[in-house]
């Protein structure tokens, strides 16, 4: 017997019968044919038993109990009339002897059907998530997400990785997003910061002499939510490695992931390594995008000199255009045209297109412009029976328009996207620098504490006018997975003397490393080890393995868009006390 029953509502089959059980559950239905005769469902955490009231007072007493009412039912087992082979209890049913309310639900109307949440309204869920929860196909997710945790930390452990946890409270860091803060009451004035992510501690341990740390790390970003992002927090498998290098980490991932997604998706094929990898600057050539789909088959295609010979003016003023050529696309103009407006929904602009017929004359859209061109376009993939879209404008538009419209031309046209499998692949060799958008100058293009690929010497020569700053690349790498971005990793720059010219290269110096980064550079000048890691998302992981849309669905109790708990009714005003405690005055409220 375990926790008040004899067994679970999962469990009992044609071998019980006979046997005198209690189980415990929650009264999931009732319905009653007579008098003396009603079918009660018992729901627990592992599945459904049915129960047969036989006798008037049974089903008086069933017909008392309020649905979802927690209960416990005593009674014999016995082989069902009418079989229900859709369920694993589904031969046996049990006649009760007693039943007993163990916790009385107090309201009559629920505010959605427990079996049915998923197709009620995302606040009403949120705001009852404690109900939501009760359905099984939402506990699934739950579950899903806790056996994958449990198989990454045995991975990780077994490749002799040590679990260690770091600070939650610690110094706000420039990271890239904004910190939550939290006030120091003993220290008026100043605040806390939650992490963003452990990355200056993990990089600490690797210079405290650990070899291999992990750990399932919580991050706290203050981001607008998406539908791969949760607001507030997220959690991170966490790992960083001493003296290694870029293909250490890639050893190491290749090798924990894809068991994990074979076993535990709702696709049971992974890539096996290696990976393919993809330099960051190709990925935007070739995809319009540094986070590509590698189940597509399509790829973009460069016709600028093609473009600009006509007479089309956006084609001629664009400084990029971009063809994304699709064969067996038997799309109506209607269909065309709605295609079109999705991808200007996410990219911004509409794309052009024109159409190929079966016997290679172009026809539609802006086929007039290309005429006398047909064998042009068919070296660049164009055939009978292709449709093509095409973007014009910028180079960064142009590649993000082409990459969208490839991302729905595969998905739309049959053929062109084996969906059913995880294909991951790694995104290398990401800029070093880039210039500003707003400032105009030279800026780090992702993480400013990657090491150069060249080291202190590219870093010299650019500095001397030898180089282009924009053509040095960085040791940083992302994991990308059927078009999502799982992580971002790095060959960390350890070396004091390469991290302050790096600066210096963005014209921040030697005092400005040391006044945002004392902890770490101080570190790195007693010695630190050559060190790389990466950090996989285990939402955005558990979310593919689901094959759910939203993130929310894996997250046993999200924020919603706004990043408010609507259950717990955070965030909330504090009483004066507390912020007179913090040394705190609200000076201003928005309503």
């Amino acid at each position: 017997m375990t926790q008040m029953r004899t067994h679970t509502c999962n469990e009992l089959r044609l071998e019980n019968a006979g046997q005198k059980v209690k189980i415990v559950g929650w009264l999931e239905n009732v319905r009653v044919v007579s008098s003396a005769l009603a079918f009660a469902v018992i729901r627990d955490f592992y599945g459904t038993t049915q129960v047969v009231a036989e006798t008037d007072d049974m089903v008086r007493a069933f017909r008392a109990i309020s649905k979802e009412s927690t209960v416990s039912v005593t009674g014999t087992v016995r082989e069902r009339d009418s079989k229900n082979p859709k369920l694993p209890t589904g031969d046996i049913e049990i006649v009760p002897e007693t039943v007993q309310v163990l916790g009385r639900c107090q309201y009559n109307e629920l505010p959605f059907e427990i079996n049915r949440s998923r197709q009620a309204d995302e606040a009403i869920r949120l705001k009852y998530r404690y109900l939501d929860l009760r359905n099984p196909e939402v506990k699934k997710n739950i579950i899903l997400r806790c056996n994958v945790v449990a198989a990454l930390r045995s991975a990780m452990i077994d490749h002799g990785f040590l679990e260690i946890t770091t600070p939650i409270l610690t110094a706000s860091s420039p990271e890239g997003a904004r910190d939550y803060l939290v006030p120091a009451r003993k220290h008026p004035g100043k605040f806390y910061a939650l992490p963003q992510a452990p990355q200056q501690f993990k990089q600490l341990l690797m210079t405290s002499g650990f070899d291999r740390y992990f750990q399932i790390a919580p991050c706290f970003r203050d981001e607008d939510a998406r539908g791969d992002r949760s607001p507030g927090e997220f959690y991170q498998l966490d790992m960083e490695m001493a003296f290694a290098g870029q293909e250490d980490v890639f050893a190491v991932i290749e090798d924990v992931l894809p068991p994990v997604f074979a076993k535990y998706g709702i696709y049971d094929i992974a890539s096996q390594p290696p990976f393919r990898r993809i330099r960051y600057n190709d990925a935007l050539d070739t995809y319009g995008t540094d986070k590509p789909d590698l189940r597509i088959d399509l790829t973009l295609r460069d016709m600028t000199a093609l473009a600009k010979s006509t007479d089309f003016a956006p084609f001629q003023e664009a400084a990029m255009v971009k063809l994304v050529p699709c064969t067996g696309a038997e799309l109506t103009r209607k269909q065309i045209d709605k295609l079109c407006d999705d991808v200007a929904v996410q990219a911004g602009q509409k794309p052009y297109w024109v159409r190929m017929d079966d016997t290679g004359a172009l026809v539609g859209g802006v086929a007039k412009f290309f005429a006398g061109h047909e064998d042009a376009l068919k070296e660049l993939g164009m055939a009978p029976g292709s449709l093509g879209l095409i973007a014009a404008g910028t180079a960064d538009a142009a590649r993000k328009t082409a990459g969208v419209a490839l991302k729905m031309l595969g998905a739309a046209v049959p053929g062109h996207m084996d969906e059913k499998r995880y294909e991951f692949c790694w995104i290398v060799d990401f800029p070093m620098f880039e210039i500003g958008e707003e400032s105009g100058q030279l800026e780090f293009c992702h993480n400013p504490f990657s090491m150069p690929n060249g080291g202190l010497e590219i870093l010299e020569k650019a500095e001397k006018g030898e180089v282009d700053p924009l053509d040095i690349y960085a040791y940083q790498y992302d994991l990308v997975c059927n078009g999502v971005e799982l992580s971002s990793g790095a060959v960390r720059n350890h070396d004091p003397e390469i991290m302050v010219k790096a600066f210096e290269m963005v014209g921040l110096g030697e005092a400005d490393v040391k006044s945002k980064f004392p902890a770490m550079y101080n570190a790195f000048c007693y010695g630190a080890p050559p060190h790389a890691g990466i950090a996989p998302g285990v939402d955005r992981m558990v979310m593919l393995l689901a094959g759910e849309a939203s993130i929310r669905e894996i997250i046993p109790f999200p924020m919603n868009k706004n990043a408010q708990d609507v259950m717990m009714g955070a965030p909330s005003a504090v009483e004066q006390k507390q912020l007179d405690e913090l040394h705190i005055a609200i000076v201003g409220t928005e309503e």
